[in-house]
């Protein structure tokens, strides 16, 4: 065989083949990183749409309680309560007195009470609450005192329903109004007639509540639902082992405490908490027929329909004629009365093309799009769905506020 007269070039195939390699993996990695994308992209659209158990049921026991009790405010500046419809604020004044050991022998219509009021104290105790944790605490007037500003609550039992007292209660009021005059003319802003004293309870007994030594016990649903309370015991089971939690009902699941959570309550609380859970709720319309605000759920669905809107429209004007007569001529006629007739014209005027077709793919905010389209008021838009519920066509519950 005779020698070639030009070699191969094997540098060359070498170079290309290495860059068709390269190619490929730079597709391949491109591929991967848009698959990892995609799947934290619907990851993180799933956690956007889950919730805390925690932001959708509470622990049963686990509650406020709420406090009441009547006092008096003192200091006020002629703006309390008149003898004539506060005859109680004067009796309240000669019974703390006695307490006191001042006795008055006095008429209590002859007490004057304009720098006195009486009130109502009322407060919430959060759970767990010890002796000697403040708490702020709401002062209303209850007869007729025209203000409470710059006045002071005296000591003021708070007691429950048990008529148990659990905190006390004294200091100055602090008021969110004010009231200015002269000239003839005042200006008032927000009412004075109660208050806020902020810290001015003290805890004087708490409410035992042993969690410690609790076998099982209640996440009651702020919504209840049976779809999320399926869930919710679901992630517990998945979180902590099957058989712990079970939902007794659409508000209620119960959750036994597993053995190495026997003496650590509030660590098994804390852990339940903290799981995510997606949300199911009902569809639901709520509409303000005075603001015209409509908010509506993503479940909301409409069957194929026909709306037919229009509103007749009558319009009444009065035009009054006047007949002036001629000036009488010859003399010794009768000269002529000047004489009005009214003229009333009536038109009644009816809107068209007001026929809309939905079909049973449209959502209700394209209902509402088309609606406002063609002029219909937020009045209207209520009647057109109220009667779209009537018909069966609004697959939603309709609540009107």
């Amino acid at each position: 065989m005779s020698p070639r007269l030009f070699p191969i070039n094997t540098t060359h195939k070498t170079w290309t083949a290495k860059l068709w390699r390269c190619r490929w993996r730079m597709v391949v990695v491109w591929l991967i990183g848009c698959l990892v994308f995609s799947v934290g992209f619907i990851i993180a659209t799933e956690e956007i749409q889950a919730a805390r158990i925690k932001d959708i049921a509470s622990v049963e026991g686990v509650r406020d309680n709420q406090l009441i009790g009547y006092g008096l405010v003192v200091g006020l500046d002629q703006t309390g309560d008149s003898v004539i419809g506060g005859q109680f604020t004067a009796q309240a004044i000669i019974s703390m007195l006695n307490t006191m050991g001042i006795n008055l022998k006095i008429n209590p219509i002859q007490l004057k009470t304009r720098n006195t009021a009486s009130v109502m104290v009322t407060a919430k105790l959060p759970p767990f609450a010890r002796p000697g944790m403040k708490l702020d605490v709401q002062v209303s007037s209850m007869a007729n005192a025209t203000s409470l500003k710059g006045g002071t609550l005296l000591l003021t039992p708070l007691k429950a329903a048990n008529q148990q007292v659990y905190a006390v209660v004294q200091g100055p009021i602090s008021t969110s109004g004010f009231e200015a005059a002269g000239g003839g003319t005042s200006v008032v802003k927000n009412q004075q007639s109660g208050g806020i004293i902020p810290g001015g309870a003290i805890v004087e007994r708490a409410v035992d509540l042993d969690m410690q030594s609790w076998e099982k016990f209640s996440l009651t649903m702020h919504q209840a639902d049976f779809v999320t309370a399926l869930r919710v015991s679901e992630a517990i089971n998945a979180h902590l082992g099957g058989g712990v939690a079970s939902a007794l009902s659409s508000g209620q699941i119960e959750v036994g405490v597993p053995e190495r959570f026997q003496g650590k309550v509030v660590q098994m609380i804390a852990a339940v908490e903290g799981l995510d859970v997606n949300v199911d709720v009902r569809a639901k319309v709520v509409v303000n027929e005075r603001t015209g605000t409509i908010v509506m759920g993503e479940h909301v669905r409409l069957a194929s329909m026909a709306i037919a809107h229009g509103s007749l429209t009558i319009k009444i004007k009065t035009r009054f004629n006047v007949s002036q007569p001629e000036a009488p001529g010859l003399i010794g006629s009768a000269a002529g009365n000047t004489v009005v007739t009214p003229s009333v014209d009536t038109e009644a005027e009816e809107e068209k093309n007001r026929v809309i077709q939905v079909d049973g793919s449209v959502t209700l905010g394209d209902l509402v799009k088309a609606l406002n389209s063609v002029g219909v008021t937020p009045r209207d838009l209520v009647a057109v769905l109220t009667a779209a519920k009537a018909a069966g066509a609004l697959q939603a519950d309709l609540e009107l506020i």
